[in-house]
C-alpha cells in the first residue's frame, strides 16, 4: 500500500542553537518541506518535533538522531522523518511553526518524538512558562500520534554545560537543565507518555570530545548513535505489542 514519505529539505543555519547571550539569537525562518509520495510497504511514519538537537546541527541530516532511528528498530521500516525543528527554537517557536505548517494539519503519524527546552533555559525564560508550553506541545504530539500515547517519545534536554562552548560554566548550566528536565519528566509521566533520559549520555562529553560536533556545542553523530541506542528499544517495545 502507499505511504507518504516526507523529506525535510530545510537549510540549517550555521549558527549554534545556544549563541552567546551577548549576541542576538539567530532568526531562522521556517519553510515547510515539500511532500513526495512513493510506494512503500509495511512502514511506520515518523514526525520529529524540536530544535537544533532534532535537526542535527553541525552533522549531516542522516547522522541526526531521527534519521538514525529509522534504521535501528528491528523488523520495522520507518519512513524518512518529517521534521519540524530549527536551530534556536524555544517552545513558543515550535508551537508557532506547527500551527503554520499546513503539511501536518489533520495528519497523524505512527511515531512522534519531542525534544524541546534548551533555548527556553538559555534565553532565561521562566520554568513556569516552560511547563505550560511543554504541556501544550506534549498534547499536540499525542494528537499527531492519533491519540496513542504509547507512540509518543519525549527525550530529555542534553546538558550542554559540559561542552567546550560552555567554557566551564556547567556548575550553573547543569542544574538549570536538570530543573527544566524535572518539569518535562513530571509532565510526561502525568500524561503516561514514554520518556527517554539522554541527559546522562550528554554529560559523557565532559571526558570524551568525540561526542561533540565540530562547533564545540552540539552532539556528534557518535553521541546521536548513543541516544538512538536508548530510544530504539523503547520504540521497538511499543510496536511489538
Amino acid at each position: 500500500m502507499m505511504k507518504t514519505i516526507i523529506l525535510f529539505l530545510f537549510s540549517i543555519s550555521t549558527l549554534a542553537a545556544c549563541t552567546k547571550k551577548s549576541e542576538p539569537m539567530p532568526e531562522n525562518p521556517y519553510t515547510p518541506p515539500p511532500v513526495v509520495t512513493v510506494p512503500i510497504s509495511d512502514t511506520l511514519s515518523y514526525l520529529a518535533l524540536g530544535d537544533s538537537y532534532t535537526i542535527g546541527q553541525s552533522v549531516s541530516a542522516k547522522e541526526s538522531f531521527p534519521y538514525q532511528l529509522t534504521t535501528q528498530v528491528p523488523g520495522k521500516l520507518i519512513t524518512t522523518p518529517y521534521i519540524i525543528a530549527v536551530t534556536g527554537w524555544t517552545t513558543d517557536n515550535l508551537i508557532y511553526a506547527i500551527n503554520q505548517d499546513t503539511n501536518v494539519k489533520g495528519k497523524t503519524y505512527d511515531i512522534v518524538t519531542l525534544l524541546i527546552g534548551v533555548n527556553d533555559q538559555y534565553q532565561g525564560m521562566t520554568q513556569a512558562n516552560y511547563r505550560i508550553k511543554f504541556v501544550q506541545l506534549l498534547n499536540t504530539a499525542i494528537q499527531f500520534a492519533g491519540g496513542n500515547k504509547n507512540h509518543v517519545f519525549v527525550l530529555s534536554i542534553p546538558d550542554y554545560g559540559v561542552t567546550p562552548f560552555a567554557n566551564g560554566n556547567d556548575s550553573k548550566i547543569g542544574p538549570e537543565i536538570d530543573q527544566f528536565n524535572t518539569i518535562n519528566h513530571e509532565e510526561t509521566a502525568k500524561a503516561n507518555v514514554n520518556y527517554v533520559d539522554i541527559t546522562p549520555i550528554s554529560k559523557q562529553a565532559a571526558n570524551d570530545l568525540s561526542l561533540v560536533a565540530g562547533d564545540g556545542l552540539h552532539p556528534s553523530a557518535k553521541m546521536y548513535k548513543l541516544w538512538v541506542d536508548k530510544l530504539a528499544p523503547e520504540v521497538y517495545r511499543e510496536f511489538k505489542k
